[in-house]
């Protein structure tokens, strides 16, 4: 009797083996593929890579109802105070330091009149958020807090900072995915700002 492993059994477990050894270097693949994409369009066709496409624009914004900011001197953070009025909703956190760049521009956007400025407090502690706008200036006119993040996955938050412009009918006009600069608040969020103005009028 032939008791010797058949050819196609060493065969077929020989394979298996190099597949399976394969797969951390498709994974990778994928990776750089992703990225080369990304990198492309950034450079080549003059993307911003930080505008990511939400599935919630062009919808109703979810509901907010968060807890004020005590000490802050601003009201809770909820959809009535957002009702009717063109909405810049900012997700902050004293801990991000993106947003302690971007900070200087959303002081600057607090004082158009056209914009009602908002912030989602981001897992953040009280003392923590408050000497952070005591030092950098509070830019909101109305904080809510997120201590565990639920409402940031409502609105389907990547990072912080990120902001959302709210029409006055609380749909979702626009998304900004990090900290604003000069270029995206001319390039992007002001037209986005003069397009629902001008479809409001």
């Amino acid at each position: 009797m032939n008791t010797q492993p058949s050819e196609p059994v060493r065969t077929r477990k020989g394979f298996g083996r190099y597949v399976f050894a394969l797969l951390p270097l498709a994974f990778f693949a994928v990776i750089a593929g992703t990225a080369a994409k990304m990198l492309y369009e950034q450079d080549v066709n003059g993307r911003d890579i930080s505008v990511i496409p939400s599935a919630l624009i062009g919808t109703k914004a979810p509901d907010l109802a968060l807890p004020a900011l005590e000490g802050s001197k601003r009201p809770a953070l909820t959809t009535a105070v957002m009702a009717g009025k063109l909405t810049l909703v900012n997700v902050f956190a004293s801990w991000c330091v993106p947003c302690r760049e971007e900070h200087p521009m959303l002081l600057e956007l607090s004082r158009d009149p056209r914009i009602n400025l908002v912030g989602i407090n981001y897992k953040d502690r009280t003392d923590n958020a408050l000497r952070f706008l005591g030092e950098l200036g509070n830019p909101f006119q109305a904080i809510g807090i997120d201590p565990n993040g639920k409402a940031a996955i409502d609105w389907g938050v990547y990072g912080i900072p990120e902001s959302y412009l709210v029409g006055p009918d609380g749909t979702i006009l626009y998304k900004k995915v990090g900290p604003f600069d000069p270029q995206s608040i001319e390039t992007q969020l002001m037209p986005a700002i003069e397009k629902a103005l001008a479809a409001g009028s």
